[in-house]
């Protein structure tokens, strides 16, 4: 089976959200439905053709809680989130 290729229109991001930790710094496991909150940091995966877009692929990203539209392409979860539903992008520290 080929994978899918998506191509973001306008002003729009495709980003891939991080998954909540289920594990606790002391070693508990956490139940999915610990967590109801959706995420609020992804990386992008695609980016539109907008001028207006200064995020590029393969960065991670803050956006917000309920900013865009959830799809699932080939059984994997992502949003498409407009640029203005986008925050900041998160930098390594040196």
């Amino acid at each position: 089976m080929t994978k899918s290729i998506v191509k973001p229109l306008g002003e729009n991001i495709l980003v891939s959200p991080e998954k909540p930790e289920k594990k606790t710094d002391a070693g508990i496991f956490l139940p999915d439905s610990s967590s109801p909150e959706r995420p609020q940091q992804g990386k992008v995966v695609a980016v539109g053709d907008s001028e207006k877009i200064k995020v590029k692929k393969g960065q991670t990203v803050i956006y917000t809680r309920y900013g865009g539209a959830e799809v699932k392409i080939d059984g994997e979860e992502y949003l498409i989130v407009g640029v203005k539903d986008v925050l900041a992008v998160v930098e390594k520290g040196k």
